[in-house]
């Protein structure tokens, strides 16, 4: 995968950055209009897991139960393959990605892959509409 730096230039024109990027797994979001559709997005990340976790985690099979350094191990790939597709979806102009997805594949006994990927978009917001009971929030 590329770096965001390393991406083809794509038109100058950035998505308004009054709101931070948002990531969903949903088709539509709420309060949102697609102003334009930019196309597929992903962030991917392979991780190796150390001789000395692999023999902790052999000796905990043992006795069975959570295996904490493979779980803080895979939320750390997910997180980074998470950020880099934001990057990605940033540097095409996106401020949201929708039907996001991760995906995994175990290429060796000891290294996974890790995808995130999802639709860049730009998006509109529109005002919330007005509270029929009169109520205010």
């Amino acid at each position: 995968m590329q770096a965001p730096a390393d991406l083809p230039s794509y038109p100058s024109q950035r998505a308004p950055s009054s709101r931070p990027m948002i990531v969903t797994t949903t088709e539509n979001i709420p309060e949102a209009r697609v102003v334009k559709t930019l196309g597929q997005v992903f962030g991917l990340t392979v991780r190796s897991r150390s001789l000395g976790g692999n023999i902790a985690a052999a000796l905990k099979s043992l006795v069975g139960g959570e295996i904490k350094s493979y779980v803080k191990l895979n939320e750390d790939a997910r997180r980074q393959a998470l950020d880099r597709m934001v990057q990605n979806a940033a540097a095409m102009g996106a401020n949201a990605v929708t039907m996001m997805r991760f995906d995994s594949t175990e290429m060796s006994r000891s290294m996974s892959e890790i995808v995130a990927y999802g639709t860049a978009r730009v998006v509109e917001w529109q005002p919330a509409p007005p509270d029929p009971t009169g109520a205010q929030s």
